[in-house]
């Protein structure tokens, strides 16, 4: 009650089960280049598949997802951009709002990459 309300991500989550680290995904496709040069909600979008990808592989869902980090190299046409963002966000995480972070960073290691998202999960013990 001491904090500010969240809005689009949680305070923190507990959870127990298998720890999944999610490598940092930018917004490349299967052919390893980046998706829509210059285009953040595209990029946005493709990283968060990237993600979703590797959860299904474990055997996880995206509700298993416990913790964003997200890297931007514009964090004012992040903010520019909340609306459809947010949209693409919840094409993939429906209302589920993991703890998040949210950091501009001068570059990222591809030159076309404008944003990059790594993250944790807790999968079900099996």
């Amino acid at each position: 009650p001491t904090l500010a309300p969240p809005s689009g991500f949680s305070h923190g989550l507990s959870a127990t089960g298998r720890l999944l680290f999610l490598a940092g995904q930018i917004g490349m496709d299967a052919t390893g280049r980046v998706k829509a040069p210059g285009d953040l909600v595209a990029q946005f979008a493709q990283a968060l598949s990237n993600l979703q990808t590797v959860v299904a592989a474990a055997g996880g869902q995206m509700t298993a997802v416990v913790k964003l980090t997200l890297f931007v190299t514009d964090a004012a046409a992040y903010r520019a951009n909340l609306k459809p963002l947010g949209a693409a966000y919840r094409a993939v995480f429906g209302r589920h709002y993991p703890a998040m972070t949210l950091v501009e960073v001068q570059a990222l290691f591809d030159p076309q990459a404008l944003i990059e998202i790594e993250g944790v999960a807790v999968l079900p013990e099996t």
